[in-house]
């Protein structure tokens, strides 16, 4: 079981779960020779209402896994929030434990009154797009200008 905590997303156990995230983009880009851009967020974007970071803790808790979402300019149908940062650590994979995530930042974008959630992804990050579809996600248009992002996807809240 896991519970989901929110986090300033420049805490220290925050920032060392984004460096491994960072740090596994980088490999995986590396592969294939494709440079991963590496920027740490800022801080005022994940504090609520603008957003929120959350920690996936254990049971014995350690922070697993984090997330967040962001306020972005409305897309057609009103207020939109943006996943960012969606990591578990590679021994916790496969346990249901990124769609406790996916559906904790969804649940918080609803409460701030969001008409859509949106993201975006890598096209080599096949769990993630598999995790994004069968949670409601469908491919839209680009909608920012990622330098690591192959893929947009949108999910309709309301």
């Amino acid at each position: 079981m896991v519970v989901l905590r929110e986090s300033p997303v420049d805490a220290l156990v925050a920032h060392e779960l984004l460096a491994e995230y960072f740090q596994s983009r980088e490999i995986g880009f590396a592969h294939q020779n494709v440079v991963y851009t590496t920027t740490f967020p800022d801080p005022a974007a994940f504090t609520p209402p603008a957003g929120v970071f959350l920690l996936v803790v254990d049971d014995d808790e350690v922070a697993q896994g984090c997330g967040g979402i962001r306020r972005i300019a409305d897309g057609p149908t009103g207020v939109r929030y943006e996943v960012k940062h969606l990591y578990l650590r590679p021994e916790t994979r496969g346990r249901g434990w990124g769609r406790v995530l996916l559906d904790g930042l969804e649940d918080r974008a609803r409460g701030w009154g969001a008409a859509e959630l949106v993201l975006d992804t890598h096209h080599s990050l096949e769990a993630a797009a598999g995790l994004y579809a069968s949670s409601g996600f469908t491919a839209i248009e680009r909608f920012n200008d990622n330098p690591n992002a192959t893929r947009w996807y949108g999910k309709p809240l309301a």
